[in-house]
């Protein structure tokens, strides 16, 4: 039996914060009676669901795609290249394309999850413009992977929206560079960073945060593939281009919100879609809302 099978999982820790931590929209799904499914916008080469189970929920079968994703609560259990497996809350979940799976609760209090399903093509075009021509096979089905589980739950949290050019391409990007370091290949032999383009991307995104920027337009400045400058920026700024990017944004709202400007004024002028997209980004850098970071810093509410 592997370290993962039924007989071996571990509780790894997190997994509570991550319950606790859920979106308005799992909760509202976990609410309803019965099992449910709710599914993201289509996006290119990537698919994103939240799901809600009771006992089994899917019979055998396989996919042409990675299946990557996320217990949040209860047990996930299924069956992976001939052994039952369990997921606890806060680990990750990674099925290869056309391995036959199943999935269900492992307890009788249910099961919610997480998934996104990415394209082997998507993966396979990021490491070969890096010079890895070999698709990664990833052994154990779970994994415990504090960044990989960040890098999900980034993605997974805004259900109901687009991720966008940026976010998406740089997800892919960080996806593939898990998926190899966890795969049967090992670890590959760190490069030499690149400073000098690095510093021109991250001063880029500070110039041009409010602006809705292309990852093309990030490759052609520093003549980088995807790929190789998602590794190398997350080394030299300790995050992704577009999380970097996020940040800059919200840098800008506090600044004006210490103004007075109202908070959907702010919202658009910063760089978000509107003013719920920015509250949510907002929540998770600094734990409060942009109109209670207002109150405390002294200014008023103003419109919440």
């Amino acid at each position: 039996m592997s370290g993962n099978s039924t007989l071996g999982f571990e509780r790894n820790q997190g997994g509570d914060e991550l319950a606790s931590t859920e979106t308005e929209r799992l909760e509202r799904l976990c609410k309803s009676s019965g099992d449910g499914i709710l599914v993201a916008p289509a996006e290119k080469g990537i698919e994103r669901i939240e799901a809600r189970f009771q006992g089994n929920g899917f019979s055998p079968h396989r996919h042409d795609t990675y299946a990557i994703g996320l217990t949040m609560a209860g047990v996930q259990t299924f069956t992976y290249r001939g052994e039952k497996r369990a997921s606890m809350p806060g680990q990750v979940i990674v099925i290869h394309p056309d391995e036959e799976h199943d999935g269900g609760a492992g307890t009788r209090e249910g099961l919610r999850y997480r998934m996104l399903y990415v394209t082997p093509e998507r993966i396979s075009e990021i490491l070969s413009a890096a010079g890895h021509a070999e698709l990664p096979y990833v052994p154990a089905p779970v994994v415990s992977d504090l960044r990989f589980r960040r890098d999900l739950a980034d993605a997974l949290s805004d259900i109901d929206q687009q991720l966008g050019n940026l976010k998406r391409e740089c997800l892919i990007a960080d996806l593939a560079d898990c998926l190899t370091r966890h795969s049967d290949r090992g670890k590959r032999p760190s490069r030499m960073l690149d400073w000098p383009s690095l510093k021109r991307c991250a001063e880029f995104l500070r110039e041009n945060c409010s602006e809705q920027i292309r990852i093309e337009a990030l490759e052609s400045l520093t003549d980088m593939d995807r790929f190789t400058l998602s590794r190398q920026f997350r080394k030299i700024y300790g995050t992704s281009p577009h999380r970097f990017l996020i940040m800059r944004r919200l840098d800008g709202a506090k600044a004006k919100l210490a103004e007075g400007a109202q908070l959907a004024e702010v919202a658009i002028d910063s760089g978000f879609a509107d003013q719920g997209h920015m509250t949510r980004h907002f929540r998770k850098a600094y734990g409060m809302t942009p109109g209670q970071w207002r109150q405390l810093a002294g200014q008023p509410a103003g419109q919440v």
